[in-house]
């Protein structure tokens, strides 16, 4: 018998609409957004990969990913004690203990936390405000999740090339403003950029996020894909959005 979940009274439980899991959030901290779901259609994980997600959250990505693709095992990493607990709450609530582990760590001594293994895939979705760029949220646990705090896109981009295997491949969701930086990152630790697609909230509007696949040793040469446009009209999402976020055939 299922342990009974502990779900505290400023926290709600929200159905992820894959393989009837669910995630438990706190408002008042963080809640996932698009950026997540749409990295997790973006992320190519193969059967029998081994996972590591990058600055985890509550677990989003790893859970996606497990419900989405045949990897063998999601490791989420996170420095904030609170969203650690919540997460291991998320994962024994849908029963995946055995496939997904959350750790609580730095992202800056990631080598260190898991000792040279090796990971086939990383994924990460960064705080995307550097210093200088926005207002800090007063409230820390946003100001950590969105803007630079704890970790720079640097301890990010190095931190997913030293526990990656030679041919591993890292993707990772950004704001297009950081591009130029992200690439000259990618290619500085080894990481060549392979794939590349824009993400626009409507199809004349300019894109606000982009994804990006790079490969740890491979050779140049950079494909971009048509973008993502998000909605076909205001509140409606566009199908391949649709197929992302609630997977074929549930419309």
């Amino acid at each position: 018998m299922r342990t009974e979940i502990k779900i505290n009274e400023y926290e709600r439980i929200d159905d992820l609409h894959r393989n009837g899991y669910k995630i438990i959030q706190d408002p008042k901290r963080f809640c996932f957004g698009a950026d997540a779901v749409l990295l997790s259609g973006f992320a190519i994980v193969k059967k029998g990969e081994r996972v590591l997600d990058l600055g985890t959250g509550t677990g989003i990505i790893p859970i996606l990913l497990e419900a989405k693709t045949m990897g063998s095992h999601f490791t989420g990493l996170e420095i904030q004690d609170e969203s650690v607990e919540m997460a291991k709450r998320s994962v024994a609530l849908n029963g995946l203990e055995d496939k997904i582990s959350i750790c609580h760590g730095d992202i800056k001594q990631v080598s260190e936390i898991f000792k040279g293994k090796k990971f086939d895939v990383v994924t990460s979705n960064p705080p995307y405000m550097n210093e200088g760029s926005g207002l800090v949220n007063p409230f820390h646990a946003k100001a950590i999740a969105r803007h630079e705090v704890l970790c720079s896109l640097e301890d990010v981009v190095s931190g997913a090339s030293k526990v990656m295997e030679s041919g591993g491949r890292f993707y990772m969701i950004h704001r297009p403003h950081r591009l130029a930086d992200i690439i000259i990152l990618f290619r500085q630790y080894r990481l060549e950029p392979k794939r590349l697609r824009f993400v626009h909230p409507f199809q004349d509007k300019a894109p606000t996020m982009v994804l990006i696949e790079g490969v740890k040793g491979g050779n140049p040469g950079l494909k971009v894909n048509p973008p993502i446009i998000v909605y076909s009209e205001p509140g409606k999402y566009t199908e391949e959005v649709f197929e992302i976020y609630y997977g074929e055939g549930q419309a």
